[in-house]
Formats: C-alpha cells, structure tokens, sequence
C-alpha cells in the first residue's frame, strides 16, 4: 500500500493591526461592521481616520520634542551646523507631517485606482513641496553665513553690492532646485519626463547663451566683493580709464574720472584687465630731474647732489633714495634724484615736490649755478677768398 503524497498546507497571512482593529470595531457597533463605502467597511474608515489623527499628532509631537533638543544644542554649540539643523527642523511644516500620516493611516485601507492614485498624488505633492522648502532653507542659511563671514571686513557699500549679488545668485540656485523638485515629483507621478528635460537642456542652453555676458557681470560682481581688487572710494587705473571708485553694482562698476565725469564699466570686463589701485599705495616713489648749464665749474657740478639731497631730506614723510649726476644731455648737465614718499596721498607729494624745486633754485641762485634751458651754439668759420 503506497503511501499518500503529503499536502501542504498554507496557512493564512495573520490579520493585520488595521484588521484586528476593524473586525473588533465591526462587532462591538454592527453598523460599522456591515455597511461599506468604496469598497471597504465603515469601520476600516474609522480605523484609517484614526490612525491619520494618531501619526499626525504623534510626527507633531517628535517634531516638537526635536526643536527643543536643537535650540538647546544651539545655545550649548553655536556652531553653523547647529544652526541649520535648527533652520530645517522649524521649517518641518505639517506638509510632511500631513503625508506620513496620510501615507501610515491609509495603509490598510483596499482603495479603488482612482482613490489609491489620488492618495498617492498628494502624498508626493505634500513631500515635493517641504523639499522646497528645506531647500529654501539650505540656500538662505548658505548666503547668510557668507554674508556673515564677509560683514566685518566690508564697508557698508560693498556690503550692499555682495546682498544684491547674493539675491541674484539665490535666485538662480533656487530656480535650479525647485526644477529639480518638479523634475521629480512629476516622474513619480509616471510623467515621462525625458522630453521634458531634453527641451530644458536646450532651452537652458539657448537661454545661457543670450545671458552670457549678463550671467558673467553678476559672478564678477561677486568675484569684486569676495577678492576685493578695490573696494568702493579708491582710485584706480583700469587701461585708458581713470578714477574713483563710486558704486559697485550687479552688472557694472561705476568711476567718477578727474576730470569729473561719470565712467561706467562691466564687471567682466573688470576682472579681465590689469587694474593699479592707487588708494592701497603704501609709499609713493617720486623722481625728478633738472639740468645745469655747461659753463657750470666742477667742483659745483660735484656738490649738487647733496643739495638736492639736503633738500629733500629737510621735508617731512620723505626717504631719501639717490641722487646723481645723471648724463651729459644736448644741452644741460643732467641730473636725477629718487625719493620716496611715506604717505600715499598724491596733493601731498606735489606739496613736497613743490617746496624740494624752491629750495634748490635758491640754492643754486645763491651758488651762482644757471638752470639749463634748450639752446644751439652756432659756430662760423671765415674762409680765406684766396682758398
């Protein structure tokens, strides 16, 4: 007698806490128990609307219980990462909290496509839209602690400049973050969204192209406040352009020329030149030059740089360098002296410059010397009329 081929026996999946719950629900109220709405017992409803109000205070409660624990970690470690946690966790708003519930309470619910989709479209909606704003977030505590980096080290016209470049580039980065969020959010919707990113790429570059120049004025603007080539007030000399340095804006920089005129220039174009900053100068190098006649004797012509050295020397912010007899020129003893300036400021150096010629044109007044000024001696030779 063969024996019978064993028959497993599966056994059933035990019911889960939603339909324990539901079943004992059911009984206690018969109503509840036997009357259905799409497809699921009014019971099942009371159970998922219960379990919605449970998580969502419960996610309420941790949401509270972690900005406490993060302001009080903040006053202990005032640190730039506490800083964010804090940030982030107070703009936890109750748009996730209201999808983790919705998402928890509805789990054992049977709903009907319509429904379930729905459900689902809200859940990545309410979750795309708290990624934004975490995102937000992130970007603006960025910018602030650049900004408070760069506070005390700027004036408050450069500081003005970095805000509004900082404005701009927060624009940007949120714009390509919140794209990205869509980008998202609609490919779990079951978008397909590779034409979509396709056309954005094209457009993106089509739009990169026309900003270009406009896109590189901003980041030079940035570039000037963060390096700080020259800051607002300082004189400099950008190629043939002169000036002082009165704005510095988004997309140009504006100097105020000699002679009084307003000189606008990009900051690309800026940042692509050579600039001389003449307000950083520490000392300023001065040299001059004069020339004495020929008929000047020797032993004058030998004892004229120290006069010239004497001079310069009896001003006050001044180092001396050298002074030499220079060259014999066309029509002048030359000489050239080099001194330095200990105070940049250039009515300063034309003042010291100024009382340096006075004293030595008295000096050499007094020695007998002449100053040398363009002259031709014409020789004429007789020939003999017999030659």
């Amino acid at each position: 007698m063969q024996d019978s081929p064993e028959v497993a026996v599966v056994q059933p999946p035990a019911p889960s806490f939603y339909e324990q719950a539901g079943s004992w629900l059911g009984e206690a109220v018969p109503y509840l128990g036997s009357h259905r709405l799409l497809g699921n017992t009014l019971a099942a409803w009371v159970v998922a609307a219960a379990a919605v109000t449970v998580l969502f205070l419960l996610l309420s409660a941790i949401r509270g219980v972690l900005l406490v624990r993060a302001k009080a970690l903040l006053e202990r470690r005032p640190t730039p990462a506490w800083d964010l946690v804090l940030r982030l966790v107070m703009k936890t708003s109750v748009l996730i909290i209201a999808a983790g519930a919705i998402t928890g309470g509805v789990r054992g619910l049977d709903l009907p496509g319509v429904l379930d989709r729905a459900t689902s479209i809200a859940v990545i909606v309410l979750v795309g839209l708290q990624a934004a704003i975490w995102a937000t977030v992130v970007v603006d505590w960025a910018l602030v602690l650049v900004l408070s980096k760069h506070a005390k080290t700027t004036t408050q016209a450069a500081e003005t400049t970095l805000k509004a470049s900082m404005a701009a580039v927060r624009f940007l980065a949120l714009l390509a973050v919140y794209s990205l969020v869509t980008l998202i959010a609609l490919d779990n919707l079951g978008v397909d969204v590779t034409a979509l990113i396709t056309g954005m790429g094209i457009g993106g570059i089509a739009v990169a192209l026309a900003a270009q120049r406009i896109l590189g004025d901003v980041f030079g603007s940035l570039s000037i406040t963060f390096d700080k080539p020259f800051e607002v007030g300082d004189f400099i000399v950008v190629g043939d352009f002169r000036g002082t340095v009165e704005t510095i804006g988004i997309k140009t920089t504006r100097l105020r020329a000699l002679s009084g005129e307003q000189v606008v220039l990009a900051n690309s174009d800026l940042l692509a030149s050579r600039i001389q900053n003449f307000k950083r100068m520490t000392e300023r190098r001065c040299v001059f030059a004069i020339g004495v006649t020929y008929q000047t004797p020797l032993e004058k012509v030998a004892a004229i740089p120290g006069l010239i050295r004497e001079a310069i020397e009896s001003q006050p912010n001044t180092r001396f360098d050298r002074a030499h007899f220079q060259k014999f020129g066309a029509s002048s003893l030359d000489y050239e002296a080099v001194y330095f300036m200990k105070v940049p400021d250039y009515n300063a150096y034309m003042d010291t410059q100024q009382r340096v010629n006075l004293i030595l044109a008295e000096r050499l007044r007094d020695m007998g010397v002449d100053f040398a000024y363009p002259t031709q001696t014409l020789y004429v030779v007789k020939q003999d009329a017999a030659s």
